[in-house]
């Protein structure tokens, strides 16, 4: 009988001993850590044991009990799912999420954000500055890539270049991307916010995919504002229905990056210019987009409004980007020398 008692008694101390043992690993790994080490990468060396990897981020203070770790790694049978890579882990994280990233064996990565808007000359200069890679490669380099239309050419058969078909988003790439592959998502990105249903509605408008292509990239110039990029719209479809010239001073400016001579400054040669893309002299549409654009500005050029719109220019009492629109010359005259009197007051 005394025996049992002394049995009852270890085994109610060894259930007490691993009560506690299991309340302290699961409150070890699940307690977030703060570390100072947020932002800086650290490096699993391929080839490194889970005994290595703990003391490493011990000695940077990401984890606080490697012993911890290796029971948990130990009772959980996941010790051989540690990748080699590049982390970072965000600051407070617990030994669990420290595993977690463990597990999906990263390289180290950045963001390549493209502004909507952007023409492929300034997105190859920031792929050239921002991407670096060995050997290096320039932004001309870049823009030789932008050649290739073999990646848009079931879209756009006639394409000269990629212009347009960059779609202007945040990327995020692992460092060392060869430039070639980060044009390709960008097109691949492009396709993919492209919807089916478009190509059916350019065609109900009598146009092609390249042509909604080059008006979205035309309204992306013209307005940053979502709410007015419809009326915007239907100023362009308005006056190429009249056979009137669009004299949108965007194509401009493109003519002046084309030519390797844009200054931030739109010169009065840039718009004399005789050029296919002189929107001021050249009727219709110009022969292709003259920036990459936003869904946005997709759906405004497959959607215009309906209105009976022909000109449009800032508005200076609100000051804000956003523009007035008007139905005749007259109209668009006085608008227009308003205008001038405020930009003369500003310079």
């Amino acid at each position: 009988m005394k025996l049992i008692r002394v049995g009852l008694a270890l085994l109610f101390v060894a259930a007490l001993a691993i009560s506690g043992a299991a309340f302290w690993l699961q409150r070890t790994m699940n307690r977030p850590l703060t570390h100072d080490q947020p932002g800086e990468y650290i490096t699993v060396e391929r080839g490194s044991t889970p005994d290595q990897v703990m003391a490493q981020l011990k000695s940077v203070g990401i984890i606080h009990s490697p012993l911890a770790v290796k029971i948990y790694l130990r009772t959980v049978g996941e010790a051989q799912n540690i990748q080699a890579g590049e982390y970072q882990f965000p600051s407070p994280i617990s030994a669990v999420e420290v595993l977690d990233l463990l597990k999906k064996g990263r390289e180290r990565s950045a963001r390549l954000t493209i502004p909507e808007g952007w023409t492929r000359f300034e997105i190859a200069g920031r792929i050239a500055n921002d991407f670096p890679v060995e050997p290096s490669i320039s932004k001309a380099e870049v823009l030789r890539l932008m050649n290739d239309v073999s990646l848009i050419e079931d879209f756009d058969p006639n394409s000269k270049n990629l212009e347009g078909y960059l779609y202007p988003t945040t990327y995020e790439f692992t460092m060392g991307t060869p430039a070639e592959e980060i044009v390709k998502k960008m097109v691949a990105q492009f396709k993919a916010v492209w919807e089916p249903g478009w190509t059916k509605r350019a065609r109900e408008l009598g146009r092609t995919p390249q042509e909604i292509v080059t008006i979205a990239s035309l309204i992306e110039n013209e307005s940053k504002f979502d709410a007015e990029r419809k009326r915007v719209a239907s100023v362009i479809y308005n006056r190429l229905d009249r056979g009137m010239a669009l004299g949108i001073d965007a194509t401009n400016v493109y003519i002046a990056k084309l030519l390797g001579r844009w200054d931030g400054i739109l010169h009065k040669s840039d718009l004399e210019i005789d050029h296919p893309y002189n929107t001021r002299k050249v009727m219709g549409l110009p022969p292709g987009p003259i920036s990459s654009a936003s869904r946005s500005a997709f759906e405004a050029a497959l959607y215009p409004e309906q209105s009976d719109y022909l000109f449009y220019v800032l508005d200076v009492d609100r000051n804000d980007g956003s523009h007035n629109f008007y139905e005749t010359a007259a109209g668009f005259a006085q608008g227009k020398a308003k205008y001038q009197r405020w930009l003369a007051r500003q310079r």
